[in-house]
């Protein structure tokens, strides 16, 4: 029997919510209760309530949907920012808790629910499922594999699970190529998200604890606010403390759901990353054909930072989320442009919230995209030649106008200056910049992530880096190791530093067959992984002048994803000749935000390289991105070996040497603390050890322990891959470099006070 229609409306929803709110504030509710009542307070209820509103700014079903949520993130974010705002105001010390949040929740959907106009379309009601099975088989395949796989090897068995998972994605996704024209829009969509979820999940979950990178600190600022009760940017003027997505986001996540704080990094945040893949389909469904459009979604999640980098960068996950929900209003011609415009410029002002450098590489992006509007309407004036017809539907008026580029500016610099004081890293690039453009620095070399642009950007090798990095050392210390506070130079001239070698996965069979034949496994790994990020970019600049041309073109693009690609590879150009640009902000990263804007000339790119195939155009393209997808999510390296092993799938690599917790690390750090409460001397470790341990170590810590940063007096933790492998890692200047680290200086300088046959401790 079907409840009544008022209990399927809006009216069912704010009926509901007043229970909701109940269980949040009762004391004791299970788990099991308590999770699925906040998810629905923080994201469902407010997407069926937000729907009349997207329904008028989007034209499509699904499109309304995935804006709805999107806007949903970004509320749940305001309701928490207001709440820790005003409460203060009126005496509440803690205005993050379980109870406030809840009642706060509650308020503003009920406000929402009263003044947001009604949907007039059903949810789901009547939504062709044409071709849903085999997606749905395969889908829930690669979800329950995506699970299984980190779990076995967190328990320190094979990879063999997380293999299969990504062979089942692949297969996921050559057959939503193959069946395209015969799935409905929905279906697609469902079979896009799974996809990439499965990429995520496999690398997000991998170790008991927090793992990766930016994680480590992300985590560190979010258990910061969590414990106080209260998000307060001057105790922590930190660029990372002013991210609200990764601050008060994931505050309320917990408060309301009751998830365990690190499975709202690891799984929660990621899930809802998850969505942007599907919104880049969405949008470009609006102006292009099914494949294209399926296209451009593949390109962006088979793209590595998708699946190695994002899992491990909550706060940018959330920032291109909302930037995939701006490019949804920005592609759909069929509402009015001023409320579209509108909720644009909403949408990137959650960015601003969210992440600072998302928001710069956004304005300076808009920015070009802007000018080379102007210039373009310029030159295409009466009297001079006619535009070409890609310009299409962009002979009405332009998206962009000089307001949603200003105000989004505006915001991130108030954001950045006044409002939290974080905007220092912003000022020191610039001052480095102008540097190095003008001459007056010594314009050392960017990252060598730069080596895989076709703009050619200078290589550095590890030894030269490290040369530099022990030479700014040296530099920085020079004062203080002449009071004696560091070892003498003199003293460390016995213990050379060299780059260590890297490790590859040793060749299984199939490589060794290859390697009988006399074909070098190790480079064609390389020359794989070269050739698919040169592939990549051609594609993008074939597209590109294809759809100007307007001639063979699978797509008509609109005039502002014509200025919008101009502004995003004019970044990519700016990052990759400018070499402290891409120190400080990653070019893979910035590629992977590209994507967003020209995803779909790089699917266009690659319909018009396969079109003499004719009828096997299609299954060629498959092929294609099959072998795409399984080359560079590491299932080819995997199967041959010769390559540095991958964190999601294996327990040895350089990821898993620095980002992967060890238990007997965090025992290590536990006892040092007590050990070192209360004494003056620092703790010295790496870099590494010191990201996976901050949230332990609440002693005086400093993340060096290079020869020439050892202090005369001082405690050394060396984690488990120091101290089972005689390795370091250190970060400088965009790139990673491993050195074999000389266990002889530490003998011989300290006593040995603590092992537990991973980490040791020295003072």
């Amino acid at each position: 029997m079907n409840p009544p229609t008022w209990l399927r409306g809006r009216l069912g929803v704010l009926l509901s919510l007043g229970p909701a709110c109940a269980v949040e504030t009762l004391p004791g509710v299970p788990a099991l209760l308590l999770a699925p009542v906040g998810l629905w307070l923080l994201f469902a209820a407010p997407v069926l309530l937000l729907r009349g509103l997207t329904d008028k700014v989007v034209s499509t079903r699904s499109g309304s949907l995935l804006l709805a949520a999107g806007l949903a993130v970004l509320l749940d974010i305001l309701v928490a920012l207001g709440a820790n705002t005003v409460l203060p105001l009126l005496g509440v010390e803690r205005p993050l808790t379980r109870l406030v949040l809840a009642s706060a929740t509650t308020l503003v959907l009920l406000v929402l629910g009263t003044l947001a106009p009604q949907a007039q379309r059903p949810l789901l009601r009547g939504a062709p499922l044409s071709g849903a099975r085999p997606v749905a088989w395969a889908a829930a395949a690669a979800l329950v594999l995506s699970v299984a796989g980190p779990i076995r090897l967190n328990n320190g068995l094979g990879g063999a699970v997380s293999t299969a998972a990504l062979v089942v994605v692949t297969a996921l996704v050559v057959l939503l190529l193959l069946r395209h024209g015969r799935c409905s829009p929905l279906v697609l969509e469902i079979g896009i998200y799974a996809a990439s979820a499965t990429l995520l999940l496999l690398t997000s979950l991998r170790g008991w604890y927090i793992t990766g990178h930016d994680i480590q600190r992300e985590y560190l600022y979010f258990r910061l606010t969590l414990g106080g009760g209260f998000w307060d940017i001057s105790a922590y003027t930190d660029p990372y403390n002013a991210c609200l997505s990764i601050t008060l986001l994931p505050v309320s996540i917990f408060r309301l759901t009751g998830i365990e704080d690190i499975y709202v990094f690891k799984a929660v945040l990621p899930l809802l990353f998850a969505l942007t893949p599907v919104l880049v389909h969405r949008a470009v469904r609006n102006v292009a054909s099914p494949l294209v459009a399926l296209l451009s979604a593949v390109f962006f999640m088979a793209f590595p930072t998708f699946f190695t980098d994002m899992p491990f960068l909550g706060r940018q996950a959330i920032a291109f989320l909302l930037l995939a929900c701006a490019m949804l209003v920005l592609t759909d011609s069929r509402r009015p442009l001023p409320l579209r415009r509108a909720v644009f410029t909403v949408l990137l002002a959650g960015v601003v919230l969210s992440h600072y450098s998302t928001i710069y590489v956004i304005v300076g992006t808009l920015a070009t995209a802007f000018a080379v509007d102007k210039v373009w309407r310029a030159a295409s004036r009466p009297g001079r030649a006619r535009p070409h017809r890609a310009s299409g539907r962009g002979r009405t008026r332009t998206f962009l106008t000089w307001w949603t580029v200003a105000v989004p500016a505006v915001l991130a610099l108030l954001w950045a200056g006044p409002l939290t004081h974080t905007g220092g890293q912003l000022e020191s690039t610039l001052r480095v910049v102008a540097s190095d453009l003008f001459g007056a620095g010594d314009a050392r070399g960017g990252s060598s992530d730069t080596r895989y642009s076709l703009f050619g950007g200078a290589g550095v090798t590890p030894a030269e880096r490290l040369a530099e990095y022990r030479e700014d050392t040296i530099d920085y210390t020079t004062a203080d190791r002449a009071d004696g506070k560091y070892l003498p130079l003199e003293a460390l001239a016995k213990y050379p530093t060299p780059v260590a070698e890297k490790e590859n996965l040793p060749l299984t069979p199939a490589g060794r067959a290859l390697d009988a034949v006399g074909l070098s496994v190790p480079a064609l790994n390389g020359v794989l992984r070269q050739a698919a990020a040169l592939l990549l970019q051609v594609l993008v600049l074939v597209g590109f002048v294809i759809a100007l041309r307007g001639r063979n073109s699978p797509f008509t693009p609109v005039r502002d994803q014509i200025t919008l690609t101009v502004g995003a590879l004019a970044m990519m150009g700016l990052f990759t000749l400018v070499p402290q640009l891409s120190v400080d902000y990653s070019v893979l990263r910035a590629f992977q935000q590209g994507l967003l804007f020209f995803a779909p000339f790089i699917a266009a790119g690659a319909l018009w390289a396969v079109r003499r195939a004719g009828r096997r155009a299609v299954p060629v393209l498959c092929v294609l991105v099959a072998g795409l997808l399984l080359d560079l999510t590491g299932a080819v390296p995997k199967a041959l070996g010769g390559y540095p092993a991958q964190l999601a799938l294996s327990n040895s690599g350089p990821a898993y040497d620095i980002y992967y917790p060890h238990a007997e690390d965090r025992r290590a750090a536990m006892w040092l603390n007590q050990r070192a409460a209360g004494d003056d001397l620092v703790v010295q470790t790496d870099r590494y050890s010191f990201s996976r341990l901050q949230t332990l170590l609440t002693v005086r810590t400093q993340d060096s322990v290079h020869p020439a940063l050892l202090r005369s007096q001082s405690y050394v933790l060396l984690g488990s891959t120091p101290a089972r492998k005689d390795e370091v890692t250190v970060f400088f200047r965009g790139d990673l470099v491993t050195y074999r680290y000389p266990r002889d200086l530490l003998d011989t300088t300290r006593n040995l006070i603590y092992s537990n046959e991973g980490a040791v401790v020295y003072r």
